[in-house]
């Protein structure tokens, strides 16, 4: 982790060598130690812009103005670089926003390959936004590195790749994609938000940097909106800490303090949303509406074998095909009470979606246009029991 709170604020210095403790231990206390000056047990939520200095460009804790530095960011920087084992840690107003600095390290003419399923705003990003300033793309089956390899051309840059992806839960073998990309020059991208560091740590396995959407599993509670970027890589790391001032896109404090306080129970809500999940694919597999359920965690998927290996769990997103197309697939979207229509994931509470018309309605016509009898749950940590009736009866409509 870089920046003016490393060794100069009282707030954060205390908790000492975390990469000693276990991950539930660092998601509560990494760059988080007791405030000296008070005793307080949580981080406190610094809201001040400007910071005093002793002297003309010698500020007192390094801190200047709170778009380039806030103790509060900083803890929080710390804490999840410290989860995704990583050097450095950049918080940014939202997944997309943490997206767009990453892309901004290409120039025009540069080539960036994506999974051929992933998630429709980034989709959006690359082929709308940085494509009109000259970044080309092309989707790959990165389930093949061998495909890789045929579509590299000597102006790709990166691969950008989701594992598990959103929203056919297609899993990436990590390791096998870096040993190609690296061996072609290229630099590997990693979004991680539907596993979570807890349940796998792309750097460990290869990757370059490591981007998440905050606002999912890592606020977990549907209340903030938050992208982070994690990186070991010295090169990217001066490049995010550039456009983060640069730009500005950066999460005001007490979004931090909500990601922070969220990380707490990142293991506890994981273990939960996981086993939660796991009851409800049995359910699924044996339920005669539904066509194809797609979990990393069955014998059957295909990445079940890669999950297993560089995964601790199989996470808490399920989607599933319906049998009756995409009408029976949107009455069983609108007939669930404890489950909620809505977008997003990774929260406590249960949500289901129809990823074609909503989440993923901006890759509709391209490569990534994903089947219309698609259903995705994102199975938050109710009784099991209930949530498993309100399928039961939404099914029954299908």
């Amino acid at each position: 982790m870089t920046g003016p709170a490393m060794g100069g604020d009282p707030l954060l210095s205390g908790f000492e060598n975390p990469d000693d403790y276990g991950f539930e231990t660092r998601a509560v206390r990494a760059g988080q130690p007791h405030d000296p000056r008070t005793g307080g047990v949580v981080t406190p939520i610094a809201l001040s812009t400007t910071f005093a200095q002793d002297a003309v460009g010698e500020p007192k804790f390094g801190y200047e103005y709170a778009r380039t530095g806030n103790p509060t960011r900083h803890a929080y920087e710390e804490c999840l670089a410290s989860l995704e084992g990583a050097s450095h840690g950049f918080a940014f107003a939202s997944g997309l926003a943490a997206e767009d600095a990453l892309l901004r390290m290409l120039e025009p003419g540069d080539q960036v390959l994506l999974g051929d399923d992933a998630y429709g705003g980034t989709f959006r990003l690359i082929s709308k936004v940085h494509g009109a300033a000259g970044i080309r793309h092309t989707a790959v089956d990165l389930t093949n590195p061998d495909a890789i390899r045929d579509s590299w051309t000597p102006e790709t840059r990166m691969v950008w790749l989701e594992t598990p992806t959103n929203p056919l839960l297609t899993v990436i073998d990590i390791d096998r994609v870096a040993d190609v990309v690296h061996e072609l020059g290229g630099t590997v991208v990693v979004d991680n938000t539907f596993a979570t560091p807890y349940l796998q740590r792309p750097i460990s396995l290869g990757a370059d940097a490591v981007v998440h959407s905050a606002t999912k599993y890592l606020g977990g509670h549907s209340d903030v909106v938050g992208g982070f970027v994690a990186t070991s890589d010295n090169r990217i790391a001066d490049h995010l800490g550039f456009v983060q001032n640069a730009v500005g896109a950066v999460p005001g404090p007490f979004d931090c303090y909500l990601v922070l306080r969220g990380m707490k129970t990142l293991a506890v809500r994981m273990d939960r949303h996981c086993s939660n999940a796991s009851t409800i694919v049995e359910v699924l597999v044996e339920h005669p509406r539904v066509s194809h359920v797609l979990y990393p965690g069955l014998e059957g998927h295909p990445g079940h074998e890669i999950a297993g290996r560089q995964m601790d769990g199989f996470g808490g997103m399920v989607s599933f095909r319906l049998a009756g197309g995409r009408e029976a697939a949107e009455k069983v979207a609108v007939s669930t009470e404890v489950f909620t229509l809505a977008e997003s994931l990774g929260a406590v509470e249960s949500l289901i979606e129809h990823p074609g018309v909503m989440t993923h309605a901006s890759a509709a016509g391209s490569a990534l246009e994903v089947p219309d009898d698609l259903i995705r749950i994102s199975v938050g940590i109710e009784s099991v029991e209930d949530l498993v009736a309100d399928l039961e009866r939404a099914l029954a409509t299908a």
